[in-house]
């Protein structure tokens, strides 16, 4: 942001253009402002409650908390709303290809509001998965004193003695499916596996981002794992107001905080909560936004020296209610940063280092706990998320291996060209040990959207094939997913990738010791067979599918939609 734009020189702007200022200024007016009130900063609160999701329902109280906090403190605040897509409610539909698409809305809708009414700093409150990608990409293009607020997560469901929570849904379907449950016992599950507002329980994407947002430094220590429905996710709602009103003061941008050394701390924190391979897609996304150079290799680098410390679902035991009582993500990064994998220096939003926030927590985890592990005892020595390559996927793919006794399969290809397909096929119980699933033309342009596979992959859980069936696709996966899954294959099946000339029953290799995707063939005959496929139509040519469409870049690169840009060509 050049020097002109920032927050000072538009608070000035605001106060002293006089007389041309004064039509602007009749609007305020009308929604009660004082004259002294234009001496005071522009807060933006992007506010994404709805009625949509649990994950945002229990939203407004914190935007209200906030508000309150802004205007206690001498600032105004100007609240606007954010939409959401629930990826819980899609999974499995084609509403599900609006899900990925909704992080770029959100993104563009919070830049547009913050810059186009000139706000000095915005807050930004979500909960389902792509409010926080979007939020930090906005954040990070309008640079802006910023302050991310997590909605919080859900608390454990309960049946029969069973603590439940969303993956537990999808993986009963599954289990019904293969007669290992009666349909009460079904109904049950559905009924009790979310008992409140919040973002789903495990460490699934959403609890993923908000541990790696606190990593990062943009939001306050603890939030990350705090519950919803408690009292003290109200009253940090009203402190990250509080400490964005110094920022702005301080004029403590983003792009002070998002550095390459802060996203290298934010990923180690991903490894060692075990967190979702949608937070690969994410951070190329928020990196590119914030034109830090990061790229896909970089998540195998801090992979390989990154242990897993934290036995979350889905592959572990607990949720993340547990992991905040056994001490959050500070708890977490305390261990790191004794152990030099992570970068003391980085700055917060609160004005403070990391390792100033971090002085007073304890270097070891307490005794009288088994969610967080020290050092010296990992669960997995290494970090989960391993980029894989090879014929199949030169650009690199998204490998989650944590949870699996052996993470490597070779096996005949079982191909489909939709998700729908592949769900078909597995309800029909025509897959079975030693299978890989090929699932494509569902990535970012030729889904278009990126659809994520909870709905095949838990099917596969609930009817025994975690460990024995492989899958493969250019879509994407839910954090609750775990098996032997690869996804955001690249390229992708409707650009000409290698997995859209898979054929049925081709000898497939996915070995996460060799980082290998492979098609077992000789090249001349892949090269027979790209000579021959022809790239199909696209699903949509209208609309904000068709937009996504054109404009997404490679998963390999975020499948982000402002990359390429070039006003200059058609």
């Amino acid at each position: 942001m050049s020097k002109d734009n920032s927050p000072i020189n538009r608070r000035s702007r605001n106060i002293t253009e006089g007389v041309a200022r004064a039509p602007n200024r009749s609007m305020y007016y009308a929604m009660g402002y004082k004259e002294d009130d234009f001496k005071k900063p522009m807060i933006g609160v992007a506010n994404g409650h709805s009625t949509i999701t649990p994950c945002n329902s229990g939203l407004q109280v914190l935007a209200d908390a906030a508000v309150d906090a802004l205007e206690a403190g001498g600032a105004n605040s100007q609240i606007f709303g954010t939409p959401t897509i629930s990826d819980g409610m899609g999974m499995g539909t084609e509403g599900m290809k609006y899900s990925l698409i909704s992080r770029e809305v959100i993104a563009d809708s919070i830049e547009t509001c913050v810059n186009g009414l000139w706000q000095d700093g915005v807050i930004v409150i979500g909960g389902c998965d792509k409010n926080m990608p979007g939020g930090m990409m906005a954040m990070a293009r309008t640079n802006v004193p910023s302050i991310y607020v997590y909605g919080g997560t859900i608390k454990p469901g309960h049946y029969k003695g069973k603590e439940l929570n969303i993956v537990s849904a999808f993986e009963a379907v599954g289990e019904f499916t293969s007669g290992r449950l009666s349909i009460e016992d079904l109904k049950g599950v559905e009924q009790n596996a979310c008992p409140s507002s919040g973002s789903c329980g495990g460490m699934y994407t959403a609890n993923t981002m908000s541990s790696a947002f606190e990593a990062l430094g943009m939001s306050l220590p603890y939030s990350s794992t705090m519950s919803n429905i408690d009292e003290e996710k109200r009253l940090s709602s009203a402190e990250s107001a509080r400490v964005l009103i110094e920022a702005v003061k301080n004029n403590l941008c983003p792009r002070d905080i998002i550095t390459k050394k802060s996203i290298e701390n934010a990923v180690s924190v991903i490894m060692a909560v075990g967190g979702s391979t949608n937070a690969v897609l994410h951070f190329l996304a928020i990196a590119s936004a914030a034109e830090v150079e990061w790229k896909i290799d970089d998540f195998e680098r801090i992979r390989r020296k990154v242990p897993v410390l934290v036995d979350m679902k889905p592959s572990g035991k607990y949720l993340a209610t547990d992991l905040h009582v056994a001490g959050g993500i500070p708890q977490v990064m305390k261990i790191l940063l004794d152990g030099g994998l992570l970068h003391g220096d980085c700055m917060t939003i609160t004005g403070k280092t990391i390792a100033e926030v971090l002085k007073d927590v304890p270097s070891v985890p307490r005794s009288d706990q088994h969610v967080i592990r020290p050092l010296s005892n990992p669960i997995y020595a290494e970090g989960h998320l391993a980029i894989l390559k090879g014929n199949i996927s030169p650009e690199g793919c998204v490998a989650k291996i944590s949870g699996l006794k052996n993470p490597s399969i070779t096996g005949p290809a079982r191909v489909y060209d939709s998700e729908d397909d592949a769900m078909a096929a597995i309800m029909a119980n025509k897959i079975t040990h030693g299978d890989v699933v090929v699932i494509r033309y569902e990535g970012p342009k030729g889904g278009p959207g990126m659809r994520e596979m909870l709905s095949p992959t838990a099917a596969l859980v609930g009817q025994g094939f975690g460990e024995t069936v492989g899958l493969i696709t250019d879509g994407r996966f839910s954090g609750g997913t775990w098996g032997m899954v690869v996804g955001h294959v690249s390229p992708e099946a409707y650009m000409g990738g290698t997995i859209a000339l898979i054929e049925e029953g081709d000898s497939i290799t996915i070995d996460a010791h060799q980082l290998l995707i492979q098609l077992n063939l000789p090249e001349d005959e892949i090269a027979r067979r790209r000579s021959l496929w022809v790239k199909p139509k696209p699903r949509y040519t209208r609309g904000i599918l068709a937009k996504y469409a054109k404009l997404a870049s490679s998963a390999s690169l975020g499948a982000v939609t402002d990359l390429h840009l070039n006003l200059d060509q058609d």
